[in-house]
């Protein structure tokens, strides 16, 4: 018996209600030995009240010394085993923007990028663009055409878009182009093999050579349409996948769920485990304000923040305290709507002494009325060390959220 399976035979109907509060790469570094992490530096005193009445620990995401992607950390936080459920980020992409993917399609997440005249990237994300500059190269973008395939190419955010390549016979086993580093020239897409544990080591699935194929007339013809925009003149590629099979979250934990998210890969995310999505708008107060208009038509809230990510990825340790502020401030106007289950954690961490994703545990914390009290007084990486919650993977937070919100029966005579 899964994990799953013993969920769907020990829960219980209850009123109660659950909510989960994620600030992206919120686990950080200090600058300098023996100085405090992003989070420690903060003043947070919402979250260290929240502590103080609740019990915490650290997360693990997927396991000790990986670092997970936003889409592997998210699915662990949904109570879905991050090595079990192996999804490509280009789906959560194109989910989050709506796009109907169907079977003969494979959806790739693209980022615009700055190459200089040698053809090395010199600025992965291109400048960070305005959404305005993101359409006008997507609409350069759709000029493309590769024989023997649809193109569909769709705006995201900033430097993000969306590609989906549709036609018979495509598979999704196909490696990323994206070096994950300046000084590099973007890889050229080919298909790689699956990845299975076997005696004799699997072949290429012919499918993936098409895509492959496919894909590098893409990124060749999209250097040459935008050649002339500046800042914006390359693509990198990354996280082809096809639909996956997956449960819902109402099947897993038969809780009614809603997303208030704002970047649309998280809305992907949701999506695929069947959350309803909600519009809040582009600010923090906006989805707070969501929270506080559907609460009565949900079990389950993922409010997801994600400043504490990008500002960490931009290695600005001063705007990611600023942005661990702004999240502490609302926490009041969510405590106010009596959950009867609140977490607070993060999806991995994201150091800005790294600038990048991390394998860091994530503080933790939840609150509920039958928390075993930690004595813990802080919300820091330091102070979580001694929670009672302890080191723990990611994928069983749902288990003791459900636990909390009496929805889980007793296991055995």
């Amino acid at each position: 018996m899964n994990t799953h399976d013993l969920i769907r035979e020990l829960r219980e109907p209850a009123a109660t209600k659950i909510v989960l509060l994620v600030a992206d790469g919120l686990g950080g570094l200090p600058l300098e030995p023996g100085g405090k992490t992003e989070l420690e530096t903060a003043r947070t005193p919402h979250l260290d009240a929240l502590v103080r009445d609740g019990v915490c620990g650290l997360s693990l995401p997927v396991l000790p010394g990986i670092t997970p992607g936003s889409g592997p950390g998210h699915l662990g936080l949904f109570g879905y085993d991050p090595l079990e459920y192996r999804i490509g980020r280009g789906i959560l992409e194109a989910l989050g923007i709506n796009f109907p993917v169907g079977p003969k399609d494979v959806a790739i997440r693209g980022n615009f990028c700055t190459l200089g005249a040698d053809g090395k990237i010199t600025d992965r994300r291109a400048g960070r663009p305005t959404n305005e500059a993101n359409k006008a190269a997507v609409a350069k973008l759709r000029t493309v055409k590769v024989p023997g395939v649809e193109l569909f190419v769709e705006p995201v955010k900033e430097h993000r878009f969306v590609l989906v390549i549709r036609g018979d016979g495509l598979g999704d086993a196909v490696n990323d182009t994206d070096p994950q580093q300046v000084g590099l020239e973007p890889l050229p897409a080919g298909a790689v093999a699956p990845k299975v544990v076997a005696a004799t080591p699997a072949e290429p699935d012919p499918g993936a050579f098409r895509t492959a194929t496919a894909v590098n007339e893409f990124v060749k013809q999209a250097r040459e349409v935008l050649r002339d925009q500046g800042p914006i003149n390359g693509v990198t590629l990354r996280g082809f996948a096809k639909y996956p099979k997956i449960e819902t979250f109402r099947d897993v934990y038969g809780l009614k769920a809603a997303a208030i998210a704002v970047y649309p890969m998280y809305k992907g995310l949701a999506r695929l485990v069947g959350m309803d999505i909600l519009d809040p708008g582009s600010t923090l107060q906006g989805q707070v304000d969501t929270l506080k208009t559907v609460w009565k038509d949900y079990d389950f809230f993922f409010l997801h923040y994600k400043y504490t990510d990008s500002t960490g990825e931009d290695g600005n340790f001063p705007a990611k305290v600023e942005m661990t502020e702004a999240f502490d401030a609302v926490i009041p106007q969510v405590r106010a709507l009596n959950p009867d289950v609140l977490i607070v954690t993060g999806d991995h961490s994201t150091p800005s002494k790294m600038r990048s994703h991390s394998w860091h545990p994530v503080p933790t914390v939840l609150a509920a009325a039958t928390c075993r009290p930690d004595r813990v007084a802080e919300f820091g990486e330091e102070a979580c060390l001694r929670g009672g919650l302890g080191q723990f993977e990611a994928k069983h937070l749902m288990l003791l959220a459900m636990a909390h919100a009496g929805r889980l029966g007793k296991y055995g005579a």
